[in-house]
């Protein structure tokens, strides 16, 4: 069974999250922080339910982390507002690192495969549109959500052609070099 690419999985989500922000720009970051508040919130209600079950019958641990993760998930939900803005500086942070790692991978698909300087042009932007964000998250509430949302489309579509265009040649290349030892046959 082949194993699943998750980097085509989270260039997917970086689209789709992208032409959301794009879109809906004030909306979809409410609803992100939304359904990050969720995220956090129904695991800590399962395993708080799970104790109260069968907490006594097996002798479980008070889930302290639990109740944790379901008042922090009932706050982002409760009050997205005070989340949003801190999101922008995470959302800031992610695009930083994601247009550095792409860089590095280019630099590291060198190895195998002529690069050109053109692969480059869109992990720098990716990079510099995190840093704008950063420096500056709040000029036009808007703006930035929908330089995030560019970004994150064009990180997860250049991560995609990155994907599909170098991997052949690794795998070429990774090919090339495995050494084929002899087999002979066993005698009876």
């Amino acid at each position: 069974m082949k194993t699943m690419n998750y980097s085509v999985i989270r260039s997917i989500c970086s689209i789709i999250i992208g032409l959301l922000l794009v879109v809906w720009p004030e909306t979809a970051i409410w609803y992100l922080v939304i359904t990050i508040g969720a995220l956090f919130l129904v695991p800590g209600l399962v395993s708080i339910l799970t104790y109260v079950m069968n907490g006594q019958k097996v002798k479980m641990p008070f889930p302290i982390v639990s109740v944790g993760s379901f008042l922090f998930g009932l706050w982002l939900m409760v009050s997205p507002a005070f989340f949003v803005g801190i999101l922008m500086y995470v959302l800031g942070v992610v695009l930083v690192f994601a247009g550095i790692s792409q860089i590095i991978n280019l630099m590291n698909f060198r190895t195998w495969a002529q690069v050109s300087m053109g692969y480059f042009v869109f992990p720098v932007l990716i990079l510099v549109a995190g840093m704008v964000v950063l420096l500056n998250p709040f000029a036009v509430a808007s703006i930035p959500f929908i330089i995030l949302g560019v970004s994150c489309m064009v990180y997860g579509i250049t991560d995609i052609i990155n994907n599909l265009r170098f991997k052949k040649k690794e795998e070429n290349a990774l090919y090339q070099d495995v050494v084929v030892e002899d087999i002979t046959p066993i005698e009876e």
